[in-house]
């Protein structure tokens, strides 16, 4: 009699507790920190535009208050504490992940530094190597925190972002495969905020930058010859502009809405609480 041996379940996502290795900034708006430690063990990012939630305390509390429990019976708890309690949450990508000659891991998590100066731009600008931060990450590559999947037919792709969505627009380029035709606009506050991207992909990219005049995401897409055969479209940012730049897509251009990829990063005038609570009132899911 042979048998087999089970093999262990391991949940998508979990608690790690990291600790900051250094700080970078990138330009005006943006800072990158990147983080690791003995925490970061188990942390399996599946690249592209892989999500996490990171939780940060309150003025005079010495770590964020979060409850923690397995297949999502942390958030009930959480949500349960008062708000002046509970550990603010936060939802970042991952820019890169790298695995160290001595099997440590790092992790980078770009930080849009808002003008408003929320708990996480913050917390960004007052990190230093030393810091903890406790993160909802992935434990499995393949997980539903990424979204960006061209199918397999797909011919070309096309890219729309504003600052909030660059780190997960770059992760993107860098993971497209050789010669995929792409046409990309991103859209960032000041000229300084532009970067050097790395890509293997035939691609153009358009930097919208909103200090300079720059048009519009839908009246820069619009004013452009896009390329011919079957397209993927990934488009994240400023809800309001996500939603028009994909009505534009599939209304204007017929463009199969089953292969356009929209996500609402923020909300001009809401917080992310108020959106997430939009979101419940709704009866749409929390991540």
């Amino acid at each position: 009699m042979t048998t087999t041996a089970a093999v262990p379940h391991v949940a998508p996502f979990r608690f790690f507790d990291l600790t900051v290795l250094r700080v970078r900034r990138l330009g005006p708006s943006m800072l990158r920190v990147t983080l690791g430690g003995p925490g970061a063990e188990g942390f399996r990012a599946g690249g592209r535009d892989q999500s996490l939630s990171i939780f940060l305390p309150h003025p005079g509390q010495s770590e964020a208050v979060v409850p923690e429990g397995e297949d999502g019976a942390w958030y009930p708890k959480w949500r349960a504490l008062p708000e002046d309690v509970r550990a603010v949450m936060r939802s970042y990508t991952v820019r890169a992940q790298r695995v160290r000659a001595d099997g440590s891991t790092e992790v980078d998590i770009d930080f849009a530094l808002h003008g408003d100066g929320g708990p996480a731009s913050r917390w960004a600008l007052m990190a230093a190597a030393g810091d903890r931060l406790k993160v909802l990450g992935p434990a499995v590559e393949d997980n539903t925190s990424v979204r960006f999947r061209p199918p397999k037919d797909t011919d070309w792709v096309l890219i729309w972002a504003d600052e909030t969505a660059l780190p997960a627009a770059s992760a993107a380029l860098e993971w497209l495969p050789a010669g995929m035709p792409a046409r990309v606009w991103l859209e960032v506050p000041k000229t300084e905020d532009r970067q050097a991207l790395n890509t293997a992909a035939k691609a153009r990219i358009s930097w919208l930058v909103r200090s300079e005049g720059a048009l519009p995401a839908v009246e820069a897409v619009r004013a452009a010859e896009l390329p011919e055969g079957t397209p993927y479209v990934w488009i994240a940012g400023e809800s309001s502009e996500v939603r028009a730049l994909r009505r534009h897509l599939v209304q204007e251009r017929g463009f199969d809405r089953k292969r356009v990829t929209f996500v609402g990063y923020w909300r001009r005038g809401l917080s992310e609480e108020q959106l997430r609570a939009e979101t419940i009132a709704r009866g749409g899911a929390v991540e």
